[in-house]
């Protein structure tokens, strides 16, 4: 969970586009919003924790549901699903206590090793609290799935995650972590995938390279198990962050294009986005691309489809759908 800095865009010219006028006025306040990606963490509790680490001024002190509750409730944020933020075994069931004492968590994504010996007894513990919608494996924790997935009971474990009809979430994608999801895909059909961060990762400059990486994400497109989240979508320039919400809309647009409203969902990453801007100033971002959006698409991406992925249940009266 590294600091995000600039990075080079899908096409060029995007930081000279502009929203149309009036795209602000055209509804792009969501009446409802289900964040799919937090993180909760608290580096006073004994022991500490992994991540953050002490010089980490921008986020190293308490990020959990009241703070997060007390900044989010005005942009229409109802429900969260939090993501891990530590390796340690221990943590899957730190997070899910915080979850259970307060209801605006409807779900968490923990950590768990696939070709771990104790892989499947863990899996079958946590999956007993429905708050437990999966785990989370990337470029995180020194782990490369394009490896890992090769190791003897690695593909097994994946099958009883799918088979309890919980999800397999990626971490930081890059188009190599891509190309192993393409594959993992394959080899099992039936695990639904949630690919996070997806606007942030790096788009390969080489023809080739560019090629190959397109070819993956259209694969990927093509399995309706497989989810994208528009998350970490702010980015520095100099040290700055590029707040003309037109820059975002050519990278933004080659996802959707690809995977289409049913399979997109809203991330903010917070308390990690705050390295880089705001929480409001992220939404106003979000909201400003979905402006241009159908009223039916914006409740796709800001709610409905986080159903859809992690089958989450409502937990308070708010969560619940006339």
């Amino acid at each position: 969970m590294q600091r995000r800095t600039f990075l080079q865009r899908a096409a060029a010219g995007a930081a000279a586009l502009a929203l149309p006028p009036g795209a602000a006025a055209l509804g792009a306040d969501p009446k409802l919003v289900l964040d799919a990606h937090i993180h909760l963490f608290d580096p006073t509790r004994p022991g500490g924790v992994p991540w953050p680490t002490p010089d980490d001024s921008a986020v190293y002190k308490p990020a959990m549901p009241p703070r997060y509750a007390a900044l989010s409730a005005p942009f229409g944020v109802r429900g969260a699903i939090a993501i891990e933020a530590s390796s340690l075994a221990s943590d899957n069931d730190w997070l899910l206590g915080v979850a259970e004492r307060h209801p605006l968590i409807v779900g968490i994504i923990g950590d768990l090793v696939p070709n771990d010996p104790g892989f499947r007894g863990a899996l079958d513990r946590l999956h007993g609290n429905p708050l437990f919608r999966g785990i989370r494996y990337g470029n995180l924790w020194n782990r490369d799935l394009a490896v890992d997935q090769h190791k003897p009971g690695f593909i097994e474990g994946v099958r009883d995650l799918a088979a309890a009809g919980l999800v397999f979430e990626s971490a930081n994608p890059d188009p190599r972590l891509i190309r192993a999801l393409r594959e993992l895909g394959e080899r099992v059909p039936d695990v639904t995938i949630v690919i996070d961060h997806l606007p942030h990762g790096p788009i390969p400059t080489d023809a080739t390279a560019l090629s190959a990486y397109n070819a993956d994400l259209r694969a990927l497109a093509q399995r309706t198990r497989v989810f994208v989240k528009l998350s970490e979508i702010p980015v520095l320039a100099n040290g700055k962050l590029i707040g003309d919400a037109g820059y975002y809309r050519a990278a933004l647009d080659a996802l959707w294009d690809v995977f289409g409203e049913d399979r997109v969902l809203f991330g903010s990453d917070w308390p990690n986005s705050d390295h880089v801007a705001p929480l409001a100033e992220t939404f106003r971002l979000v909201r400003a691309y979905m402006a241009e959006k159908s009223p039916r698409a914006r409740a796709k991406y800001f709610w409905h489809n986080s159903i859809a992925a992690y089958h989450w249940q409502p937990r308070r009266p708010d969560q619940r759908l006339a």
